[in-house]
């Protein structure tokens, strides 16, 4: 057994040849487990790429497994753990905010079937919250063998933090302060109230400029296609999927959720008088058609997978544009499911958790952005359970950080995890 692991780790993640750290050895007696090091971030002692072994079915482990990449930042061996539960691939190491703030071991886990962490041929079926977040708690149990007794953390942002959700509702004891930034709980496959948000968010006069821009586009449909058709010749674009005249409709509905996600400037919005060249080059910068391309919609397969089956997503109205809409059916859905599936979306489990965080989920701080569209579908706790929802007024999806939060928000934030759990943070003004 160990000549393969040993010949495996040469083939493919040969350290330097130095002698061996005590973290180093603790690695290799790890089973299922190769590594190899990597830079060390700023404030670490080393860094580490680790291929973890993992059964494709949890409930089943004969039907054979893969390698998921995780990356673990190492302080020292009392520093809390921060386990980051990515909702994509992971590339890179990356250090996040809690990290940084509670001076934290980072491990940090690239999502069951993106990135590297995929198997040779994929069954989309065994990609599920059940299976993803057993994934997340053998990585933790493994991890215990290096920190058993360390506080425990975990955070993610945006569906990162929907599996830190997922995570603490079927694991709840494994951490003892969950942290998701920007999470969604998301309760049909076209949520509705992504569409009362809105009809709400802003000013009137900014709702209603956004929507003639939207009518200016499809207006000028004819026009505008052709710069559209040349501007997706050069970025070498291709739309099979969806064709590029449906590309581009979906590019005008998505406007207004992307505008809001990621806080742009109602002010920078082109008016009435704006030449096609001013409307085009606004529209790609905040709802570009390469979303809307095959090679996006097909790197994204599993994220779909997961969105049109188990943990829901949303929809377009088209009421504001009537006659305008060519391309697509009435209120169509932003779910591209991978070739060969059909959506199959069952609320049962997002309604489970809903209900779970709702009433029992304690030791949760959730961040939000006001101007999000995705704060339309965030968490509110039931009064007396012992969580704590921080909403940034006027923040978008990027910057509902801690970091940005009034000197009163995180005030509370540095009480609450005191008390939680006796960390002290420092958060600098």
């Amino acid at each position: 057994m160990h000549v393969i692991r040993i010949s495996f780790l040469l083939l493919f993640f040969l350290p330097a040849l130095h002698a061996q750290s005590d973290l180093e050895r603790m690695l290799f007696d790890l089973e299922g487990v190769v590594f190899r090091q990597i830079e060390t971030p700023e404030g670490f002692e080393s860094a580490w790429e680790l291929k973890i072994k993992q059964p494709l079915d949890h409930q089943n482990p004969d039907k054979g497994s893969f390698y998921q990449r995780v990356f673990l930042s190492h302080r020292n061996m009392d520093a809390p753990v921060v386990l980051v539960t990515e909702g994509y691939q992971r590339p890179a190491n990356r250090i996040y905010e809690l990290t940084r703030l509670a001076g934290g071991n980072q491990i940090q886990v690239e999502h069951r079937f993106f990135g590297a962490s995929v198997p040779d041929s994929v069954d989309y079926s065994l990609l599920n919250a059940s299976q993803f977040t057993a994934d997340l708690h053998r990585i933790n149990e493994l991890m215990k063998e290096i920190y058993p007794e360390n506080l425990r953390l975990s955070t993610g942002i945006s569906k990162g933090g929907m599996t830190t959700l997922f995570y603490k509702y079927f694991y709840p004891d494994d951490v003892d302060v969950a942290i998701p930034y920007v999470a969604p709980v998301i309760l049909d496959f076209k949520d509705p109230r992504i569409y009362d948000f809105l009809d709400t968010v802003g000013t009137d006069e900014c709702r209603k400029k956004i929507v003639d821009f939207q009518r200016q586009m499809l207006e000028r449909k004819d026009d505008l296609l052709p710069l559209v058709k040349w501007y997706s010749k050069g970025a070498d674009l291709a739309f099979d999927r969806l064709g590029l005249e449906g590309a581009f409709e979906y590019a005008v509905l998505e406007y207004s959720f992307s505008f809001w996600q990621w806080g742009h400037d109602c002010e920078a919005i082109p008016g009435r008088g704006a030449s096609d060249d001013e409307l085009l080059a606004h529209f790609l910068e905040i709802s570009n058609v390469d979303f809307f391309s095959d090679a996006i919609i097909d790197g994204y397969a599993p994220f779909y997978y997961q969105m049109g089956t188990e943990m829901g997503y949303y929809g377009y109205e088209t009421d504001a544009f009537p006659g305008l809409i060519d391309a697509l059916e009435k209120e169509p859905s932003a779910v591209f499911m991978p070739e060969g599936h059909e959506p199959a979306f069952d609320p049962a489990l997002t309604v489970k958790l809903y209900n779970w965080l709702r009433e029992s989920g304690e030791r949760i701080l959730y961040i939000n952005g006001g101007w999000d569209t995705w704060s339309a579908t965030r968490m509110i706790p039931s009064p007396g359970v012992d969580a704590l929802v921080i909403d940034l007024s006027h923040a978008d999806h990027r910057k509902a950080r801690i970091a940005q939060m009034t000197a009163e928000q995180k005030a509370l934030v540095a009480a609450t995890l005191k008390r939680w759990a006796g960390l002290e943070i420092q958060i600098t003004e």
